[in-house]
This record gives structure tokens, C-alpha cells and sequence, in this order.
């Protein structure tokens, strides 16, 4: 049976991703959070972890150096999903993609000056709602741009709204709910179909099991 290689996103969906694999059978050989290695085999003799940046794994999925992935709804949007499958929700890392701003504070009626990481996603949704936008790309303390006069509002996940509250900063509108998804590359779903569909089968059923349980 040939391997499979599953690339998983780093950090909170990391620690998410991890326990829904060891109720489906599929644990690392070694914590992988005190490691410095970004392989590592598993208890399944033919399926490896790839750990990754969030914004990576829909990449390697695409181009097949990983045959499944986890990743975010947003990096997904942002990625444009058109070049795998995505046939599981996995139903964690819950969030919101919305649009944020300084509280009470109206947009201009002119061009908008926006900041995110999600360039294209936010690109696509000003075009819907038809307005001008020049999109600034940042990678993290979004927040910190309405208030230096960088950006009109900012695109960014929201899950608590603590961080925008402690800003100065509301939430406004909503433009994805966001959870984890398993992504699939189209080849490998040819070549490896029935480990794949075993996998898919497992996981849904791990995922079912979990929102009985809540």
C-alpha cells in the first residue's frame, strides 16, 4: 500500500486537528510539539504528517506533494479552491471572516483603504458590494492599522472579539463563517482512492461522533 502524506496547519488547528486523527487510529510517533522536525510518521504504517504554515498546506495539496490537508475555510477562499476537494468539514477552529473597523467611526464614501492578509478574499468582496479598494497587505496587529490611519477597515478573522475591542476597534460584517476542512489533491484521489475514501469515512464519522458528544 503506498503512503499517504497529510499536511496539517500549524498552531491552534494543530492542537484541534491532532485528537480528531487519534480517535480515527493515526497518531504521530513522536510530540510533535517539542519537536523541530516537520515529518513524522505515524502509528498507521502508510500515512505521514507534513506540518506546515496555514498558508502552505492548500499550496502542497495543489501540487500534489501532499495528497490531504487540513486547512481554514479562509486560507482556502484566499487560495481559491478550485484545484482539490474539499469533502469534510471538519467542524473545528470555528471563527468569522468579517470586516472591522473603529468603533462609530463611518467609511468615507470614496475609494477604501483596506488591511488584511486575505488580499484576493477581500479583493472579491468590495467588488460584490461594489467599492473601490486599495488592499494593503499585512500579516499580523491588523488591528493596529484603523487606528494609525493605515486602512478605513480591516478583513480578519474574528472569534471572541476581544482583541478588537481592546483596539478601539467593532465588528461589522460577516463574510465567511470559517472552520477546518479536509482537502483532498485530485490525482491522489484517483491514484489512492480507496485509502483516501477510508480516510474520509473515518474522519466523518470521528466528526459526527464529536458533535453528538457536544
Amino acid at each position: 500500500m503506498s503512503q499517504l502524506t497529510i499536511a496539517l496547519t500549524k498552531g491552534r488547528i494543530l492542537k484541534e486537528t491532532l485528537p480528531l486523527f487519534a480517535a480515527a487510529g493515526i497518531e504521530p510517533l513522536e510530540d510533535i510539539f517539542k519537536s523541530r522536525k516537520l515529518t513524522f510518521e505515524t502509528s498507521s504504517p502508510d500515512i505521514r504528517f507534513l506540518i506546515l504554515r496555514g498558508t502552505d498546506v492548500p499550496t502542497y495539496v495543489e501540487f500534489g506533494a501532499a495528497d490531504v490537508g487540513v486547512s481554514g475555510k479562509d486560507m482556502l477562499l484566499e487560495h481559491g479552491s478550485s484545484a482539490f476537494y474539499e469533502p469534510l468539514n471538519l467542524n473545528i477552529s470555528r471563527c468569522r471572516l468579517m470586516t472591522a473597523g473603529i468603533v462609530g467611526q463611518p467609511l468615507p464614501a470614496g475609494r477604501l483603504k483596506v488591511a488584511t492578509k486575505y488580499v484576493n478574499l477581500a479583493k472579491r468582496y468590495y467588488a460584490q458590494k461594489g467599492r473601490q479598494v486599495d488592499v494593503i497587505k499585512l500579516y499580523g496587529a491588523m488591528e493596529l492599522a484603523p487606528m494609525m490611519d493605515l486602512a478605513d477597515e480591516i478583513v480578519d478573522i474574528v472569534d471572541t472579539g476581544n482583541t478588537l475591542r481592546a483596539n478601539g476597534l467593532e465588528a461589522r460584517d460577516e463574510i465567511a463563517k470559517i472552520s477546518s476542512r479536509l482537502i483532498v489533491n485530485k490525482a491522489s484521489m484517483k491514484m489512492k482512492h480507496q485509502q483516501i475514501e477510508a480516510l474520509i469515512d473515518t474522519m466523518g464519522a470521528v466528526v459526527e461522533e464529536n458533535a453528538a458528544a457536544v
